[in-house]
């Protein structure tokens, strides 16, 4: 009996499994042609922060000149309201002339500073200072700050004060005798062993003190660019026109007197 060759069917799993395998490669291609376009999207890189001006006043220039203020007020008012003939032109002359000069001297002057330049307002002139057009912060009788073109302004805002430096000089001695001291007996032994103090930056007075972190924000941010420019400079006329007015209609008054 003779038996015929006839091709046995393929098992319904195996062909499942075929399947399934074809379509997971189909599904994995596009995803692996994906791969290199979103790798070479740029990544968003965050916004540099922005911060606020660091300013400088003088806080006994700012009490003095809101004394004086109240002062010219009261007596300024005073002459215009119960004054005669001439006297309330003349107070009120008078005052144009030394209001603004007194605002110009004590409230007005200010020195900010940020990452970028240094804004030095005062009493009649602003400067800008890009940190790498400033060469020198020089303190001595007076603060003051020096461009690449050699000109000088002084820091109105910053006075010097020669009492607080000897004050600060006789803390810092003081310190240091008391480290001295401590390390005598650390030597020789005793019943309490002293600690000497930790070393630390010098003791300044405050405007000193002041005048060495703009130094250091300057060394800083010279080399920055957005710390590059030219110096510049501007008359306050808003201090100016005032105080000129107030002078010719005061001198008016007395030649017409």
């Amino acid at each position: 009996m003779s038996t015929s060759d006839q091709s046995s069917p393929e098992p319904e799993h195996t062909s499942a499994a075929r399947e399934r395998a074809e379509a997971g490669t189909a599904s994995e291609t596009p995803k692996t042609e994906q791969a290199p376009a979103a790798a070479a999207a740029p990544a968003s890189k965050p916004a540099k922060p922005v911060y606020k001006d660091r300013v400088y006043r003088s806080p006994a220039g700012l009490t003095g000149g809101v004394l004086l203020l109240g002062l010219m007020a009261w007596l300024g008012g005073d002459a215009v309201a119960s004054g005669e003939g001439r006297t309330p032109w003349l107070a009120l002359a008078s005052m144009l002339v030394a209001v603004p000069l007194v605002v110009a001297f004590s409230v007005r002057p200010a020195v900010f500073a940020n990452d970028d330049r240094l804004r030095v307002r005062n009493p009649f002139r602003v400067v800008e200072l890009p940190w790498a057009s400033v060469v020198s912060l020089r303190s001595g009788y007076t603060n003051e700050v020096i461009d690449t073109s050699g000109a000088k302004y002084q820091l109105w805002a910053i006075p010097v004060s020669l009492r607080g430096r000897k004050k600060a000089a006789r803390h810092q001695a003081r310190e240091e005798r008391r480290a001295a001291k401590g390390e005598n007996r650390a030597e020789y032994g005793g019943g309490s062993v002293g600690r000497a103090a930790p070393a630390g930056r010098p003791m300044r007075a405050e405007t000193d003190q002041v005048m060495a972190d703009l130094r250091e924000l300057c060394e800083a941010r010279a080399k920055a660019l957005g710390s590059q420019g030219e110096p510049s400079a501007r008359w306050a006329w808003e201090v100016v026109g005032p105080v000129v007015a107030g002078a010719v209609l005061l001198l008016v008054l007395i030649a017409i007197g």
